[in-house]
C-alpha cells in the first residue's frame, strides 16, 4: 500500500500542474506547456525512484532509450501524415473532396449528411479539430437556417469528425495509440472496424430519425463551392490519388509505404492540376530564403512542391472560412505532436523504469479477472485520464502505460488494448467540459459542451459497443500464460 501511494505522487503532480497549466494556456497547452509539466512530473519520478525505491540511474537512462525507440517508427509517420496534409490540400484532393461531398446535402436529411460529410474529410485529413474548425462551421450556419439547434447540430459535426481521427491512418491519435500499445498501424485500424462500423451504423440511423421531419434550403454551401472552383482545378481525377491510397491500404503494405506513395502521387497531381498555385507557392519560398535570381519554371515547381511537403502553406481565396480549410500543417506542423510524444514517453518510461506502474496497476489486477471487467475498466480509465490530465494524447499514453503489461500477462492481443483506448481515450475527450478537446470544440461551434454532449452519439456509443463486443467475445483472442499469470477468459 504504501509504494502504491507514492507512486501516485507523480501522477498526482502531474494532474494537478496540467490543470494549472490549462487554466493558464488553454488548449494552446500543447504548444510547450504541458511538455514542460510531463518533464517536470517525470523528473519527480526519477528522485523518488532514485530515493526511495533504489532504482539506479542508467535503468531510467535505457528505459527513456526503449521508450522512444519504440516510437521512432510512430514519429516519421506523424511527419508523413503533415506532408499528406500539404499535398492532398495544394493539389486539389481535399478541395475536390469537400466540393463533391458538401452537394450532396438534403434538407430532409442534413442530420446524417452533416455527419457523412465531416466522417469523410476526417478521414482524408486525419483530424478532427480541422474537420470542425473548417467544414463544422460552415454546417452549423447551414443547420441554424434550416432550423435545427446548434446542439443537436454540433452533435453531428462531432460525431462525423470523431469517427475519422479515431480511424484514420492520418489521424495523430490512430498513430499514436497503436505505437504505444506495440500494435502495427493498419492491424490497429482494422481491428477497430468491429467497434466502430456499429457504432457510426447507429449513430446515422438516429441522426436519420431525428432529421427526417426537417425541411429548408441550404444557401450557404454555394460559398463554398464557388470559392474551391475558381481557384482550384476541381476534377474527379483527384479522387484517384485516395482510391489509390485506399487499395494500397486493403492490400496491407507498411503505413510508411502508403503514406511516401501517397505524398508522391499527390505531388505530381498537384503539378498537373495546380500548376500556377505550385508556382506561386514555391515564388513565394524564393522570396522568403532571399533568392534573388529569376528561377525557371521546373525549379518553382520543385520549390512549390517542396514547401507544400515540409512548410504549412495557405491559399487566399479572399473568403476566411474557406482559407481556414485550405491551410496545411506540412511536417513542421507537427513538431509540436512529436515534442509531446517524446515528453510522454520519457514520463511513462521512467514510470515503468521505477516500478511504480507496476505498483499502480497491482490493485487494478483485483477488478479485472474478467474479460469484460478488464476491458471496461480500461474503457473507465482512458474517459477518467481525459478528465484528471485534460489531454488527448495524455490519456492515450498513461491510459496504455498502465494496462499493457496487464493484457500481456492475460495473454491478449496488444489490438484489443490499442482499439480499447481508441474507444475511450479519443473518443470521450470532446465530451469533458475541461479538457483541451472540449473547451477547442465548444469555442470553435459557439455551444457549449454539456449542451452537445447529449447529441454526440458515436463518442457514447463508442465505449458501450467496446463493452458489449467485450463481452460476447467476439474475435477476441488469447495465447497460453502461466498459471499464475493467467486472467480468466470467462465473462
Amino acid at each position: 500500500m504504501k509504494q502504491t501511494l507514492i507512486s501516485l505522487i507523480p501522477v498526482l503532480v502531474l494532474v494537478v500542474l496540467l490543470g494549472f497549466d490549462i487554466s493558464i494556456f488553454g488548449s494552446d497547452s500543447i504548444l510547450g506547456a504541458s511538455q514542460v509539466v510531463l518533464l517536470i512530473a517525470a523528473g519527480i519520478c526519477v528522485w523518488l525512484g532514485v530515493w526511495l525505491f533504489k532504482t539506479p540511474w542508467k535503468v531510467f537512462e535505457d528505459a527513456i532509450g526503449n521508450n522512444i525507440g519504440e516510437v521512432t517508427s510512430a514519429i516519421i509517420i506523424l511527419f508523413m501524415i503533415g506532408a499528406i496534409s500539404g499535398t492532398w490540400t495544394i493539389s486539389g484532393i481535399i478541395p475536390t473532396l469537400i466540393y463533391y461531398g458538401i452537394q450532396i446535402i438534403s434538407p430532409r436529411f442534413f442530420l446524417v449528411t452533416a455527419c457523412v460529410i465531416c466522417a469523410i474529410v476526417s478521414v482524408m485529413i486525419g483530424s478532427s479539430w480541422t474537420t470542425i474548425a473548417t467544414v463544422g462551421l460552415a454546417l452549423m450556419g447551414i443547420g441554424k437556417a434550416e432550423g435545427f439547434s446548434d446542439a443537436i447540430t454540433a452533435g453531428a459535426i462531432i460525431s462525423g469528425a470523431y469517427f475519422g481521427d479515431k480511424i484514420s491512418p492520418l489521424s495523430d491519435t490512430t498513430v499514436l495509440a497503436s505505437s504505444v500499445s506495440g500494435t502495427p498501424l493498419f492491424e490497429h485500424i482494422r481491428y477497430m472496424l468491429y467497434t466502430t462500423v456499429p457504432s457510426i451504423v447507429i449513430t446515422l440511423v438516429i441522426f436519420t430519425i431525428l432529421g427526417f421531419t426537417h425541411d429548408g434550403a441550404a444557401p450557404q454551401i454555394n460559398i463554398y463551392t464557388d470559392t474551391l472552383q475558381a481557384h482550384f482545378n476541381i476534377s474527379p481525377w483527384l479522387l484517384t490519388v485516395p482510391v489509390i491510397t485506399g487499395v494500397m491500404i486493403v492490400r496491407k503494405l507498411p503505413a510508411l509505404i502508403v503514406l511516401g506513395l501517397s505524398v508522391m502521387l499527390a505531388a505530381v497531381f498537384a503539378g498537373i492540376f495546380q500548376g500556377d498555385i505550385v508556382r506561386t507557392i514555391g515564388s513565394q519560398a524564393a522570396l522568403t530564403h532571399d533568392v534573388t535570381r529569376t528561377l525557371p519554371g521546373w525549379q518553382l515547381m520543385l520549390a512549390g512542391s517542396i514547401e507544400t511537403i515540409y512548410n504549412s502553406v495557405s491559399i487566399d481565396t479572399g473568403v476566411a472560412q474557406v482559407n481556414e480549410l485550405l491551410t496545411s500543417r506540412g511536417m513542421t506542423g507537427m513538431l509540436n505532436t512529436v515534442y509531446l510524444v517524446f515528453c510522454a514517453m520519457c514520463f511513462g518510461a521512467c514510470m515503468r523504469a521505477s516500478g511504480m506502474i507496476g505498483h499502480l496497476a497491482r490493485p487494478l489486477r483485483k477488478i479485472t479477472r474478467r474479460r469484460t471487467a478488464l476491458v471496461g475498466t480500461t474503457l473507465c480509465t482512458g474517459a477518467a485520464m481525459n478528465a484528471l490530465v485534460c489531454e488527448q494524447y495524455l490519456s492515450i499514453i498513461l491510459t496504455s502505460n498502465v494496462y499493457r503489461d496487464i493484457y500481456e500477462k492475460a495473454g491478449y492481443e496488444n489490438r484489443l488494448l490499442s482499439r480499447t483506448i481508441e474507444d475511450s481515450a479519443t473518443v470521450t475527450s470532446p465530451l469533458i467540459p475541461w479538457s483541451s478537446c472540449g473547451m477547442t470544440q465548444a469555442t470553435i461551434l459557439n455551444t457549449p459542451t454539456l449542451t452537445y454532449l447529449p447529441y454526440c452519439f458515436f463518442n457514447i456509443i463508442s465505449p458501450l459497443m467496446s463493452l458489449l463486443i467485450a463481452g460476447l467475445g467476439y474475435k477476441i483472442f488469447r495465447r497460453e500464460v502461466p498459471e499464475e499469470e493467467s486472467v480468466s477468459a470467462s465473462k
